[in-house]
């Protein structure tokens, strides 16, 4: 099993390898104005040794230094995987060096997930990099996507030598991102470990962690050892030394959902930027690391020649945060996060009858009664096929789309508002209060957010769950859900539609237990869904 393994593991990097390099060449970029050295291992503090590549240009020296940028993997991939940016922007006259994280590719030792140790790794490579090549020491920038974007935020505010960060679909918050709302993802949680086990040499503890998130156990230990991997527990840091950080977050993103990151751009202090894309997981940027032009590695371009080269590239004259909305070509732009141009909408629940569904409407109600749903099954609610759709979704325009009447009522509630005079123009995070009687006392709950047709079709917008591992069987509870935040036009004359059930695909679920949750509604119990809108 070990040898195939490490046969599966040459094959993939192999792959990567020569794929990304062909790109190289077939561009013209490769040996233009500049030096690309591989197979270098930088030591590490304790002895590992980590796989580099080194591109200098041919015009720099000890004399005369450049600037420079440092390159992180991503989960599961290598150092080669930057091949393509990396000879731009040496074409431009920086220092690139590339390196894989411990434990992926043919670097020593065992992953670490963006512990102690990798941040001990990033200031290693530094050190080289200021001994072996012609580097500016005050002119040096990190950047990496996904795992490497992550480690970047955490280096940077660990290393006073980092002067520039761009994290890309990165995560600000390990803890939210792993089990937000109290709820993994399952379906790309197993990817992600999986992923790991097959290109990788995974720390056992790697394993252990996730099995406690899937079965809700030693969640306190689980999430501190989270915590100690989030850029958001080194804000200060960060913001103390006023680093220019550039953040590209993709709107569905499945393992690292932009709400934590949106929370942690907000908190910034120093230069900032913001890009909200389409797409799920590192999509977004997949496109620029094989050339194709992208808007996301222009601006990393651009980032780096604005801080590290003292070059106005007009990025610092454009509005910061910038969304591109969903289905559609068009980017929307804030100078700031949260933004007082968004203002929040409140759609109070009412029950549903015997053949109608429930209501969405704008002022508090005192109705009073119950509306119960069942466990169980899937109810026709649905956030589309994990990976797949949202992927679809994002790059193809193919819309995740329900049939609003079809939803079972039995599995389901849901409630609609009236019809819209004018387009909504929905932006940021949606959120639900929500009071519920559960009958167990572990249940889950998802809540989808559509765009009602006049046809009775939903287009979803956005969704979000919560998991519940304490409640008080016949007592009533109010959970709080975070839905993933959005940018998305509600056309004139359609309707806001909220399903709300207990089980979908991408999460793992609390019980396989049978139970009911009731929806209770009184003057003392107002259910209410607040839409983030731009006016």
């Amino acid at each position: 099993m070990s040898t195939l393994l490490r046969r599966s593991q040459s094959a993939s990097l192999f792959f990567i390898r020569g794929f990304i390099f062909l790109a190289l060449i077939v561009t013209g970029n490769a040996m233009a104005g500049y030096q690309y050295q591989d197979g270098l291992r930088i030591n590490s503090h304790d002895g590992v040794r980590l796989a580099a590549s080194v591109f200098t240009p041919n015009d720099a020296n000890f004399g005369n230094p450049a600037p420079a940028v440092v390159f992180i993997n991503s989960w599961a991939l290598e150092h080669h995987e930057y091949l393509l940016q990396a000879a731009k922007l040496a074409d431009k006259g920086y220092v690139v060096l590339s390196y894989a994280t411990r434990g992926f590719g043919v670097s020593g030792g065992l992953v670490n997930v963006a512990g102690p140790d990798d941040i001990k790794d990033a200031r290693a490579v530094v050190d080289w990099l200021l001994a072996n090549t012609p580097t500016d020491p005050s002119r040096i920038g990190i950047a990496g996507i996904s795992y490497g974007g992550g480690i970047s935020l955490l280096a940077a505010a660990n290393d006073e030598r980092l002067s520039a960060v761009v994290a890309m679909s990165g995560w600000a918050d390990l803890s939210a991102s792993l089990y937000g709302g109290n709820t993994p993802d399952m379906v790309f949680g197993g990817i992600l470990v999986g992923a790991g086990y097959l290109t990788g040499r995974m720390d056992p503890i790697i394993a252990t962690m996730y099995g406690n998130l899937l079965r809700h156990q030693n969640i306190p230990e689980t999430l501190a050892w989270a915590g100690q991997r989030s850029p958001q527990t080194v804000i200060d840091a960060l913001n103390a030394r006023g680093v220019p950080i550039y953040i590209s977050h993709n709107f569905r993103d499945e393992l690292f959902e932009p709400n934590a990151s949106m929370r942690f751009f907000s908190e910034l202090t120093g230069p900032k930027k913001l890009d909200l894309n389409l797409g799920n997981h590192a999509t977004a940027e997949l496109g620029g690391l094989f050339g194709l032009r992208n808007h996301v590695w222009s601006n990393v371009q651009r980032w780096f020649d604005q801080w590290l080269r003292g070059q106005d590239t007009g990025i610092l004259d454009e509005k910061p945060v910038s969304m591109a909305v969903k289905l559609d070509q068009q980017r929307d732009e804030f100078l700031s996060w949260p933004s007082a141009e968004v203002q929040n909408k409140a759609f109070y629940l009412s029950p549903r009858g015997w053949f109608s569904n429930g209501d969405l409407r704008t002022s508090p109600n005192n109705d009073y009664g119950n509306n119960t749903f069942n466990s169980g099954l899937l109810s026709g609610a649905t956030a589309g096929i994990p990976v797949i759709s949202s992927t679809f979704e994002a790059h193809l325009q193919a819309p995740i789309v329900s049939f609003i009447p079809g939803i079972n009522r039995t599995l389901a509630l849901v409630y609609e508002s009236n019809r819209f005079n004018e387009t909504q123009r929905i932006r940021g995070a949606p959120t639900l209060s929500l009071w519920l009687r559960p009958s167990n006392e572990r249940f889950q709950t998802i809540a989808y957010l559509y765009d009602l047709d006049n046809w009775g079709f939903g287009t979803l917008i956005t969704h979000g769950p919560v998991t519940v591992l304490d409640a008080v069987p016949g007592q009533d509870r109010q959970v709080q859900i975070e839905l993933i935040a959005t940018a998305y036009d509600l056309p004139a004359g359609h309707r806001l539609a909220l399903a709300i059930d207990t089980a979908d695909p991408q999460y793992s679920p609390p019980t396989l237990g049978f139970y009911q949750l009731t929806v209770p509604y009184s003057g003392s119990r107002q259910s209410r869904l607040v839409v983030p809108v731009r006016e």
